[in-house]
């Protein structure tokens, strides 16, 4: 199968991110979102994102116009009808994708994959919404999507066809050159399973008073190897999204590792939601970058 153009639903961090990743790796994208003004402020973040890169030597002036070029936006839906996959990044939010999957089931043609970027919630019931629900499948990549994190979780639903997930599983390995792990479905998936129970428990470590948060994420980074420690994850996936994956696994598992700790409600009631509100665990400025 061949990809040229790949549709983007959603411009939060992960839509604009994969928007950003897709377009480094020479693919066209058609970014969505049915408000003018969050487009327009997606692609300043995507600019911001692309100078920090010239500033450390990661591309060209040149290369920054060519990877803009590629982006292309759209507040229209009927639009993604000539791609030849379409990623929907909304937020987590069962009805809201579902409906997304309703309309672009009737918009692309039966040979388009439909994928969600989903962790929590399920793939099978969000293709049961479409009358192809064969080529619907998850793509859950890590975040932030665009700065390099090689690892994509694609996730098949019950109806997810063989021929969907190797042509998803082809576009992952060789077009966007991405390590691909098949996850069938369950909540959390792997790598958000994991990693929010780590989130959870360096919170609770961090409300006995065991250490301070700064120690607590420098054992964790230097100790283990980790690019971020545990809470300045938390920061960047956003506190509140960490609380609702939590939420729903514990609902789902009925497990109380998953239970959150009362300390991330506390935070999203005083509006420390991490780096997109400039504060949580730490504080950060108008870039993401700690201050």
């Amino acid at each position: 199968m061949k990809y040229s153009k790949i549709g983007v639903v959603g411009v939060g961090n992960v839509g604009q991110g994969i928007a950003e990743m897709l377009s480094e790796k020479g693919l066209d994208v058609l970014l969505l979102d049915q408000n003018p003004d969050r487009l327009e402020a997606s692609l300043n973040a995507i600019e911001i994102s692309l100078d920090k890169q010239i500033e450390r030597w990661g591309i060209t002036q040149t290369e920054k116009k060519l990877i803009l070029s590629r982006i292309h936006k759209t507040v229209t839906m009927e639009e993604m009808a000539d791609c030849s996959l379409v990623i929907e990044s909304i937020s987590e939010e069962l009805e809201a994708k579902k409906d997304i999957f309703r309309r672009l089931d009737r918009i692309c043609g039966p040979e388009v994959i439909l994928a969600s970027t989903t962790s929590t919630l399920s793939v099978t019931e969000l293709a049961s919404v479409c009358d192809s629900p064969e080529r619907v499948i998850g793509l859950h990549f890590l975040v932030p999507v665009s700065k390099k994190i090689d690892l994509v979780e694609i996730i098949r639903g019950i109806k997810t066809s063989e021929e969907t997930f190797q042509n998803t599983k082809y576009f992952a390995e060789k077009v966007i050159e991405q390590k691909g792990i098949q996850v069938y479905e369950s909540p959390g998936l792997v790598t958000t399973r994991l990693i929010c129970t780590l989130i959870n428990e360096a919170v609770t470590t961090l409300t006995e008073g065991v250490a301070t948060a700064e120690d607590i994420d420098s054992a964790m980074r230097m100790g283990y190897d980790f690019r971020y420690g545990p809470l300045e994850m938390a920061d960047r996936f956003g506190i509140d999204s960490v609380y609702a994956a939590l939420e729903r696994m514990f609902r789902e598992y009925g497990d109380l590792k998953y239970r959150p700790s009362y300390l991330l409600k506390k935070m999203i009631r005083a509006g420390q939601l991490g780096v997109k509100s400039g504060e949580g665990f730490f504080r950060y400025d108008k870039d993401g970058d700690r201050l």
